[in-house]
C-alpha cells in the first residue's frame, strides 16, 4: 500500500471537457481536491480558463475552482496522482499515446468507462512505447454520472450513480487502488478484473442499438424525444435484449460474472418493470433526455466500434456465434458509410490476440504471463 497516497489529499487531472469531463472536475473541485483539467482543442475550453471554475447545476450543485486549465498534456498530469480520462472511448487511442511519454508508475489512469477491452488498449499502447513503464489502468464499468455540458462551465447533473464498478489492471492492484479513491469516489466498488468491467459495459446493449433502430425517427425529429423511453417499443426490446444474451454468453465463457441490462437497471436506478420497456420507463434518471439531433452520434461512431467489435472479435476468439451484434455492426457501418469491424477495437489492439483463454485469465490478473518453463512472456 502506497501509504503517502493514502494519507494526504488527492490531485486529480481530468483528461476531457465534454459533458463528463466538465462533471467530474467541478465534482472533484467542489469538494476541496486541486484539479487540472485538460481538453486537445483550446477553444473548447478557453471560456472555462477565463472563468477558473465550473458551475453544477440539477441533483449537484456547487462551483468547483480549478487549479488549471489546459491544452499541454504534460503541465495537465505533473504531480497529480489520479488521472481521469473522460473522453469518448474512440479518443482512448490518442490519448494513450499523448500521456504515455509523462505518465509515470505511481499514478493511476482511470478510463471513465473504458467500454469493452479500453484498459487493455491503454495500457497495450503505453507498453509499446516503453516496456518498463508498468503503469495501472483502472477501468470504470459506466460513467458515474448521467449530465450534460449546457454551456462551458456549466454542467447540469441529471442523477449520480450509487454504485460503480472499477477494476485494475493488473487485478493485484485493486485494493490499493480502492483504498487510495474511496474518499473521493465511495460509489467506486471493486470487481474481479477488468474483463468483468468491459462485459458488464451496458452501453453497448442499449446505445447503439436504440439508435440505430430509430434512426428514422432521429432524422424526422431531430431527436425530439425521450430517447430510452420513447425510443424503446416491445419490438426494440425484443432486439436489445438478444444483443444483451450474446453479451453475457461471451461473457459467461471467460467465467464473468455478468448481469443483464434489466437487472441492472433495478440495481442502479431502483428501476422496475415486468419486462425491459416498463424497467427503463420507470427509470427516472432517463425522464427528459433526448435522443442525438442526428445519427451523427457516439452513441454509433464510439459505442460500436469500441464496444460491439470487441465483443464480437473476443467472441471469434473463442468461438462463439453473435449474429444480432454482428448485424448491428453491419448496419452502423452502412448508416456511416464507414467500415466499423476494421476500425474498432479488437484483440490485437489489446496485445491478447494470442493468448489462450486461461492465459487471458492470468494477464487481468497480473499484468503479464509466464510460459510453462516460468519466464515472463
Amino acid at each position: 500500500m502506497n501509504e503517502y497516497l493514502s494519507n494526504k489529499k488527492l490531485k486529480f487531472a481530468v483528461i476531457g471537457a465534454g459533458n463528463g469531463g466538465q462533471a467530474f472536475a467541478g465534482y472533484l473541485a467542489n469538494k476541496g481536491y486541486k484539479v487540472n483539467l485538460y481538453n486537445r482543442t483550446i477553444k473548447k475550453i478557453n471560456e472555462i480558463k477565463q472563468r477558473g471554475y465550473i458551475d453544477l447545476e440539477g441533483s449537484i450543485t456547487g462551483r468547483g475552482k480549478l487549479d488549471l486549465v489546459t491544452n499541454n498534456m504534460e503541465q495537465a498530469i505533473k504531480n497529480v496522482d489520479v488521472i481521469m480520462v473522460v473522453v469518448p472511448a474512440s479518443a482512448h487511442k490518442f490519448i494513450a499515446n499523448e500521456i504515455a511519454p509523462f505518465v509515470t508508475e505511481k499514478q493511476y489512469v482511470v478510463l471513465n468507462p473504458g467500454r469493452t477491452g479500453g484498459a487493455l488498449e491503454f495500457k497495450n499502447i503505453i507498453e509499446r512505447q516503453n516496456l518498463l513503464k508498468n503503469v495501472c489502468i483502472i477501468e470504470a464499468q459506466t460513467l458515474l454520472f448521467t449530465c450534460r455540458a449546457v454551456e462551458q462551465g456549466e454542467v447540469q447533473i441529471f442523477s449520480k450513480k450509487k454504485e460503480v464498478k472499477v477494476a485494475a489492471l493488473p487485478a493485484v492492484k485493486n485494493n490499493e487502488f480502492i483504498h487510495m479513491i474511496g474518499d473521493a469516489f465511495p460509489e467506486f466498488t471493486l470487481v474481479e478484473s477488468v474483463l468483468e468491467t468491459s462485459f458488464n459495459n451496458i452501453g453497448a446493449v442499449l446505445h447503439p442499438i436504440v439508435t440505430i433502430l430509430n434512426c428514422g425517427r432521429i432524422e424526422a425529429t431531430k431527436g425530439d424525444f425521450q430517447f430510452y423511453i420513447d425510443g424503446v417499443t416491445s419490438s426494440v426490446a425484443k432486439i436489445i435484449e438478444a444483443v444483451d444474451y450474446e453479451r453475457m454468453s461471451v461473457a459467461k465463457a471467460l467465467n464473468v460474472d455478468t448481469f443483464s441490462l434489466k437487472d441492472w437497471l433495478e440495481y442502479t436506478y431502483n428501476a422496475y418493470g415486468d419486462t425491459l420497456c416498463e424497467a427503463l420507463n420507470n427509470t427516472k434518471a432517463y425522464r427528459g433526455i433526448k435522443a442525438p439531433k442526428n445519427i451523427d452520434t457516439r452513441y454509433i461512431f464510439e459505442d460500436v466500434p469500441q464496444s460491439l467489435v470487441p465483443i464480437c472479435d473476443m467472441a471469434n476468439h473463442l468461438m462463439i456465434r453473435t449474429p444480432t451484434i454482428d448485424s448491428m455492426i453491419h448496419l452502423a457501418s452502412v448508416l456511416h458509410n464507414t467500415d466499423y469491424w476494421r476500425s474498432g477495437r479488437k484483440l490485437t489492439d489489446m496485445g491478447i490476440e494470442e493468448l489462450s483463454l486461461e492465459e487471458i485469465k492470468e494477464f487481468v490478473k497480473n499484468g503479464d504471463i509466464s510460459d510453462s518453463r516460468g519466464v515472463v512472456a
